[in-house]
């Protein structure tokens, strides 16, 4: 099999880095198998679907490629500490998405934190979209823009109604859509987990429960020394 290839992308005014690495793992068919045999249930912290265990091995594996990309390119190079890791597919219909998932987040709010999303789907493009909080300008969400950010938004939904039930994709009335980066199989996608994002779910996905057919994906959450 041919080497990673990576690709860096600056997002949006505050150019913060967005790497995408293609041909990620080795092995993929054999990923793809093991989430077959695994056995899934309802996933925890407003993730709109299911997960699964991952074959220990995982992140050892693919330690050496993100270390290529958290040092140089992300400006990480401490001690890389696994925080969560799992299988995991989107299967909540559009219609029964709570407010919080119909709106672009972050996964935690330190600048040394890390996301990785691995999409193992190889019919799937329904990739993962980075948004700007028109009336704040905020990209990113820290600490400190915390409090600012959630209590103008509390204000935008309460003034300005709830937005509809469907996945966000584009740009909304509230959000500016600043890069959009489409779902292959073996493609990695890593990114300061402060970074507003959405999964890019297209209104007509095919949103299965079967990881033969879903959106799989590994997604991982690292913290960089």
């Amino acid at each position: 099999m041919s080497e990673p290839t990576i690709t860096v992308h600056r997002v949006g005014r505050e150019a913060q880095p967005v790497v995408v690495i293609d041909r990620f793992s080795a092995d993929p068919d054999a990923l793809r198998a093991a989430a077959i045999a695994a056995s899934f249930g309802p996933a925890a912290q407003h993730y709109p679907g299911i997960r699964a265990a991952l074959p220990p091995a995982y992140v050892p594996t693919h330690l050496a490629v993100l270390a290529s990309v958290l040092g140089p390119v992300l400006g990480r190079g401490g001690a890389v500490d696994l925080i969560d890791a799992s299988f995991s597919i989107v299967t909540t219909p559009p219609a029964a998405l709570d407010i919080r998932q119909r709106l672009p987040h972050c996964d935690a709010f330190g600048a040394d934190r890390i996301a990785l999303v691995h999409y193992l789907a190889p019919h799937h493009a329904d990739g993962t979209a980075f948004f700007r909080h028109r009336s704040t300008g905020f990209e990113t969400i820290d600490d400190e823009r915390a409090p600012i950010f959630f209590g103008q938004l509390e204000a935008e939904l309460r003034h300005g109604g709830v937005p509809p039930a469907r996945y966000v994709t584009g740009d909304t009335p509230l959000f500016e859509r600043t890069l959009e980066i489409e779902a292959r199989y073996n493609r990695a996608l890593v990114y300061p987990s402060y970074l507003l994002h959405s999964g890019a779910i297209a209104p007509d996905a095919l949103l299965s429960g079967d990881p033969a057919d879903g959106r799989l994906t590994v997604t991982a959450f690292l913290s960089v020394g």
